[in-house]
């Protein structure tokens, strides 16, 4: 089964995502920063929504991803209160000074996180060497990979995704991410060889901004299930 993932940045995102059929959404605040822990009230205004399956991003703040110790323990505090109200999933990721992955504050996360699911996100595509970084990722116990293979979009990282998802040999879902959109969607699934894939289908409203379109993830849905 073929599942996409929308990132969403507020509540008229989320009712967008929700209207044109997606199946889990990742929740987020300030997209424009790349993404922020959301508040506790939009993660319960997702999680009240039947049938959505709600993963909230865990980041304190913009920038690298390299946390001071005070940072680390907000997170914590933060998948808590994402576990508290209900999200059935938290996505994180974390890196040393040497573009490593940082294991002692993901694990910290993964334990604070216990019964829930686990996305390391794009923090991977900073690494210095991806392939050893997918092993740490896999140790760590994540249950998926979000990616755009190091490059600014999905599509352009095909070859480093397909090497990835041949890698992780069904131990952890490689999820494609950035620039998705119904025209290469399917394109992107079917070369790479991944089940899940990751798009914002966020379209220009007034004044230049930007929420996610219903049209859009009902093209996208459409583009990756009918594929054969």
């Amino acid at each position: 089964m073929r599942v996409l993932e929308v990132c969403v940045g507020s509540p008229e995102s989320l009712a967008a995502a929700y209207t044109g059929g997606a199946e889990r959404v990742e929740l987020c605040a300030e997209l424009e920063a790349d993404g922020l822990t959301p508040s506790a009230e939009l993660i319960r205004k997702a999680v009240a929504l039947e049938g959505l399956h709600v993963h909230v991003l865990i980041r304190s703040r913009a920038g690298d991803f390299v946390y001071s110790e005070e940072e680390i323990s907000l997170m914590e505090k933060q998948i808590r209160m994402a576990r508290e109200c209900g999200a059935d999933g938290v996505v994180f990721g974390a890196l040393t000074s040497d573009s490593e992955i940082d294991m002692a504050a993901c694990r910290r996360w993964k334990q604070a996180a216990e019964g829930m699911s686990v996305t390391f996100h794009r923090a991977f595509d900073r690494c210095a060497n991806p392939q050893r970084a997918l092993e740490q990722i896999i140790l760590l116990g994540c249950d998926r990979l979000l990616t755009s293979g190091q490059q600014s979009s999905a599509f352009d990282g095909i070859p480093l995704l397909q090497t990835l998802v041949e890698q992780a040999a069904g131990r952890i879902i490689i999820m494609p991410g950035a620039g998705v959109n119904p025209d290469n969607a399917a394109e992107i699934m079917s070369r790479t060889g991944a089940s899940e894939i990751h798009a914002s289908a966020r379209t220009a409203r007034q004044y230049g901004h930007q929420e996610t379109d219903p049209l859009t993830v009902e093209a996208i849905l459409r583009a990756i299930r009918s594929m054969s």
